[in-house]
């Protein structure tokens, strides 16, 4: 009998968290339409191992969750956390950082707007990024106004 365990680190996890996530990549992949035969084309991963996965067989490569979440078009962090991989707090971070890019992308991208209206929306969405930032705490070096070094 095959082991269920892998040696590239996608170990982590009860196997609880790992049947829970086959449960979850069934329901996104019932909820887009797609057949598991679509899914591995989508994925280069064939359809006999998303299976299994979807039974809670195996536990997929970090590599083989991302492929899957992108053809989902979730975001691979939360499938990472769902299963161990990834605290809570990370994902929120890396979707953040996501979210960034893509909307700078986006707008880079957009064909009716001209290059200063782009860098216009780019500065608004900067300056409230900036505004929204939590408050830095001041470093050891840092000396109240008025004193003397």
């Amino acid at each position: 009998m095959r082991s269920n365990s892998r040696s590239d680190g996608a170990q982590r996890g009860s196997d609880a968290s790992w049947a829970s996530l086959g449960e979850f990549l069934r329901t996104q992949r019932e909820s887009a339409r797609l057949s598991l035969r679509q899914m591995a084309r989508l994925t280069e991963v064939s359809d006999s191992y998303l299976s299994q996965i979807e039974r809670g067989l195996f536990r997929p490569s970090a590599e083989v969750i991302k492929k899957v979440a992108d053809a989902l078009g979730v975001s691979a962090g939360v499938l990472y956390a769902k299963v161990g991989l990834l605290d809570r707090d990370d994902v929120a971070a890396v979707d953040d950082a996501s979210a960034v890019i893509d909307l700078e992308e986006a707008i880079r991208r957009a064909t009716r707007l001209t290059d200063e209206q782009k860098q216009a929306m780019l500065g608004v969405y900067h300056a409230f990024l900036h505004e929204n930032d939590p408050p830095k705490a001041p470093g050891p070096k840092a000396r109240k106004a008025g004193t003397k070094p």
